[in-house]
This record gives C-alpha cells, structure tokens and sequence, in this order.
C-alpha cells in the first residue's frame, strides 16, 4: 500500500542539537517516557511507569541481538590510517564492511588492523568491502578482542569509553551480529523484566542484527522509491507459540523497538499464509503511513531522526498528525533524543 504522506520533508522537525543524548542516564531507568494513549492524549511519565499500562496476559517482545565492537583502526601497506565499520560478519573468517580511507583499497590489497591482524580485500558489494581474515582466529574472535563499540554518527566523542561496553547493549544481549543497539531495549534492566512477569505479562524474543544501513538517511524525494538496506532477522516457533497463546488469553503484542517490529511484520508478511510463522533471512520491509500492521499492537521505542525511516514507522502506528504533535510536544517538553535518550510508550488511534 502506497504511503498516505510520500514526501520525505513531511516528517522534518527542528531538533536543537543540546536535546542529542551524548551519554546514558545514570542508572537503565533513569529516562522520561512519553506516552501517546489510544485517545490521542499525551502523558508525560519516567521510564518505571511503563508497567502501570501493561497489563496481564500482554506479551512484550525483545530483539537479543548482541552488539559486536564493529569498529576498527588500523593502515595500508603504504602506511594510511584506515577505519573500518562493519556492516555485517559473514562467516568466520569474511566480513562486509564500510572502509575509511583517503583512497579506497582495492582487491588484494592487505591492510593492517589495531597492530594485531591483517585482512586482505577479496571483493566490492557496491559501497561495502568484503574482507578475509588471514588468521588462525575467527572474524568474530577478532573483532571482539580488538574492536570499539560503534557509536551512532550524531554521539559526538571521538571515542567509545570502558562505559559503553555495557550500556551501548541490552541486559539480555544473546546472540553477537549487530553493529548498532536496539536501542528501545537499553532501557530495561533485570529488575524490570522480573516486574513485568510478576505482572502476569510474558517476554519473548526476536533476532535482528541492526546494520550500519540503519543510519542511511533517506535521500529520495518521495519516500516510496526509498530502498531499504536489509537485515538478518529470525522468528523462532517459541516466539509465535506464545503470540498464539497471547491472542488467545486476548493480550496485547508490545514491540520492543522498531527492530521488533520489522522482525514481527516481516515474518507475517513473508509467511505463506499471511499469518505469523517461523522466519529466518533477510528483510528490506520499509513501514510509512498506511500499513496494515499484522501483528503489533503497541510500540515502545526512542526518539528519532527528522525525515528517517525510523519516525515513518512510528507514524504508521501512531497516525502522521499525532506523531509530529508528539515529537513537537518532545521538542518542547525538553526529551532526549536518539540511542542515549528517553522512549515513547505509543497506542494506535482508536
């Protein structure tokens, strides 16, 4: 279905620079949450308070992606610095990634990375650079040892700190593939999940190993000859067991992040019979105003770019108007925005 809003500058917003969360509160629950209730009303409320609107028999649902340090610094054989972000580690001893460089290497050059290991450039996939490992060790063996944890471009340190190890990823964090976090997750900590249980609601998870594309702007006019990057996601038959089991007990489906989101919708939407199924591969799904979602009922997610593909999502679920009264309500109301920032608790419009 074609997009009701197909102009990339309808969903432009002015975002001073000084509401750019550049670190993580200090505790996981520490951020302010917006919620957009089902009357179209806004509530303004700390992170904890989630739990009062979710109720028994609700299932919210996470993406256990684990974020790799895909980050790496090293040189060519003539001696230029070169930094390499990883989209994507393709088996254990190729990768595909982003390569920095005041000249780009081409095939069979061999670079040097963090003093510790070389890679040889075996290929192009367009603007990304196939590299192999030319060690005894794993890709991700390396990366782990040796990378930095890729902050999003608009965190503006030069550096990751010790700090990021752990708060730049979820406390339930399982499977290593991600180059950026699911950031709706970083605010949960163990006690919160426990709560949430308590509460009679269940937890299930996804897989979604978010891609550097993540942060691609949008550069088209018309949204609709956007093209999405893809992304490696998985639907296991436990988690569609207890969607199943959800809908039955009449709860809710709650999306943990937008990645939860394309992971649930791609797995209906790809299924033979149009209902949810187990699903493993890729999705390019591209969500904008006017999409039938399948499977979400409720969405939990951050702040997000002016004109990304991001805040298009949040208007299908939300409806466009009240999407940009709430960011605009943000703007004002002095929230944090982006990977560090404060989240939104959003109902669709009855």
């Amino acid at each position: 279905m074609k997009a009701f809003f197909v102009k990339r500058q309808d969903f432009f917003f002015d975002l001073p620079e000084r509401l750019i969360a550049q670190q993580p509160t200090a505790e996981r629950r520490g951020s302010r949450l917006l919620v957009m209730l089902p009357d179209g009303k806004i509530e303004d409320k700390q992170f904890p308070e989630l739990l009062a609107y979710v109720q028994p028999n609700d299932l919210l649902v996470f993406n256990n992606t684990k974020v790799i340090p895909a980050r790496l610094f090293g040189e060519k054989s003539t001696g230029g610095k070169i930094e390499l972000l990883i989209e994507r580690v393709l088996d254990d001893q190729t990768i595909l990634t982003h390569i920095r460089s005041s000249r780009s290497p081409k095939e069979g050059a061999v670079l040097r990375i963090e003093e510790a290991f070389d890679v040889e450039v075996i290929g192009r996939q367009e603007a990304l650079f196939v590299v192999k490992v030319l060690s005894d060790r794993s890709a991700l063996e390396l990366i782990e040892a040796h990378g930095h944890m890729p902050l999003p471009p608009y965190i503006e340190r030069k550096e990751d700190v010790e700090a990021d190890k752990e708060r730049y990823q979820t406390v339930y964090s399982e499977k290593p593939g991600a180059v950026a976090a699911p950031t709706a997750g970083l605010h949960f900590d163990e006690p919160l999940l426990k709560a949430i249980k308590a509460k009679g609601a269940d937890i299930g998870f996804v897989t979604l190993h978010v891609g550097a594309g993540t942060f691609k702007p949008v550069q088209v006019e018309n949204i609709d000859e956007h093209v999405m990057h893809s992304e490696y996601l998985e639907v296991n038959q436990r988690l569609v067991n207890q969607v199943e089991q959800t809908r039955a007990k009449g709860g809710r489906v709650f999306a943990i992040g937008t990645t939860s989101v394309r992971c649930l919708e791609s797995a209906a939407s790809l299924s033979p019979t149009g209902k949810l199924a187990p699903y493993q591969g890729e999705t390019d799904i591209f969500i904008t105003p006017g999409y039938q979602f399948k499977e979400v009922d409720v969405l939990f997610t951050n702040f997000h770019l002016p004109e990304s593909t991001l805040i298009m999502l949040v208007s299908a679920m939300a409806g466009y108007e009240r999407t940009m009264t709430a960011y605009q309500h943000a703007v004002e109301k002095e929230y944090r925005f982006f990977s560090y920032g404060d989240a939104m608790l959003v109902f669709p419009k009855i």
